[in-house]
Formats: structure tokens, sequence, C-alpha cells
């Protein structure tokens, strides 16, 4: 039985191998009972060197296009560029700096419930990593996404703050809200942009663990004020490339937005 159902426009749609392996890896995903450990996926070599190179590309652009917050997150949470880690040693090396913990899904989940599982201090993450035929892309979150772009911050005591705060307020609003909180989500922790010395800098995960998009946002897509409400108004398309990003005057201001916003959202 095939448990993963791959868009006809996926570059693994035709590989039949490729979809095997991600029935497996998902296999595990839905066999997995929340507080035993995460289950270990043997990858390939193959799969091991789709990360290599993934790493050896990010890694210099985030020196010079992610925010000073974010590369401090790094530091607190190194990860290997040579072999794809595990979730279990990440979830290990998280809860000795801020509690936050990885678990296995079989993929896409909901938004409303990704958002509720982050009041828990619990991050929904896939273990497939993307095919190997586009290394530089993706069309949904894979393992790169989640470690490179989620799993550093998830070891940062002000990311976790902004994370958990996003979780309180999915509990308690309705769906129409929910829909907001979402789209907040989106153009901040996935696709936040703050400006440094007069720089723009990236703070969200799909941007960091996006090579082509961090590399070339400023020319792809309209960088807007960072006004919160405009963004919860503000439609978005995980097929492609962002048309609009906003951009705060700073991650302090930023980060104080959000925490004002959120406090009254949902309520």
């Amino acid at each position: 039985m095939e448990l993963v159902c791959l868009d006809r426009d996926h570059p693994g749609f035709r590989d039949r191998a490729y979809r095997a392996r991600r029935d497996a890896i998902a296999k595990l995903a839905f066999e997995h009972r929340d507080g035993d450990p995460v289950p270990e996926v043997v990858y390939t070599d193959d799969e091991h060197a789709v990360w290599r190179e993934v790493r050896a590309r990010l890694v210099p652009l985030h020196a010079r296009r992610a925010c000073r917050e974010v590369l401090e997150a790094q530091a607190r949470l190194p990860l290997d560029h040579d072999r794809i880690p595990q979730l279990e040693a990440v979830n290990r090396a998280l809860a000795r700096l801020t509690g936050m913990r990885l678990l296995p899904v079989a993929g896409l989940a909901s938004a409303r419930e990704f958002m509720m599982r982050l009041a828990d201090d619990v991050f929904l993450a896939t273990q497939y990593i993307r095919h190997h035929s586009r290394p530089l892309y993706t069309p949904e979150p894979d393992v790169v996404h989640e470690l490179v772009g989620h799993a550093a911050t998830l070891s940062h005591p002000r990311f976790v703050a902004l994370n958990r705060q996003f979780g309180v307020a999915s509990g308690r609003a309705e769906a129409r809200e929910v829909e907001r909180l979402i789209r907040v989500y989106w153009y901040t922790l996935e696709f936040g942009l703050v400006r440094e010395a007069g720089e723009l800098k990236a703070v969200g995960a799909g941007l960091l663990s996006s090579f082509g998009e961090l590399a070339e946002f400023e020319t792809c897509a309209e960088i807007r004020s960072f006004d919160l409400e405009r963004i919860a108004e503000t439609p978005f398309d995980p097929t492609s490339y962002q048309r609009q990003l906003f951009a705060a005057e700073s991650f302090e201001v930023f980060e104080a937005a959000l925490v004002d916003w959120l406090a009254f959202a949902g309520r």
C-alpha cells in the first residue's frame, strides 16, 4: 500500500524506488508512539550525498544572508556537515538547550495540528530527504528544511518563545483566526526578513533551507514593510518562490511586534 502520495510535478513522482523509500520512512512515523525514542532512519549513501551538497551550498550563504540571531542559534546546535543527523540525537541536544523536541510525521501535517503542537514544545518534523535529481529544491518540507531551517532556531530561547506563543494563540482561535495565524507564521518564522546594518537578512526557516530562494529573494520578491495585520490578510503559495516578503527594521522590532500581536490573536 502506498502511504505517501506525490503530486505529478514532484521530482520523485516517476521514481518508483524513491516512492518506496518515502513509504518506508512514512511507516516509521505512522508506527511511532509519542513518548518513545524517535525511530532511526538508516539513510543511504545517496541520501547523505544530497545532505552534503545542500549543506555545502547553504553554509557560506548563511554566513552572508542569515541574521545574527540565526547564526547564534546555529552555533548552539551545530549540525553534521557530512551525514544526516537523527532526530533523536537532535532532540537530546534540544532538551538540554530549550526543552523543544521534534516529533516525526509521515508527511505534511495540517497547519492547525502543526501550530497547536508548538504550545507543548513539540515540533512536527519529517525524516525523508528531497529527491536526488533536484538537491537544491523541494516542493514540501523535508529533513533539510526541518533541521537546517527550524531545529537550529529551536535551540534559541527567543525563537522558542515565539513558536510557543503561536501554538498558544492557535489553541484558542476560531477557524478564521487560525488562517490569519498561519499566514503570519509563514511570512515571519518561515519567510521573514529583518534589516541588519542596512542589509536584508533572513530569519525564516523556509528561506534558510532553500539555496535558490535565499540567494535571489531580493530580485524575485517584492519587499514590503513589516505590518502584521497586512501579513495576516496576505495569502501565500507554498509551491514556488514567494512573490512578496516582509522585512522588519531589526530583529528586535520583528520579535516585539510578534509578541504583541500574538498576545491578542485568537481572542
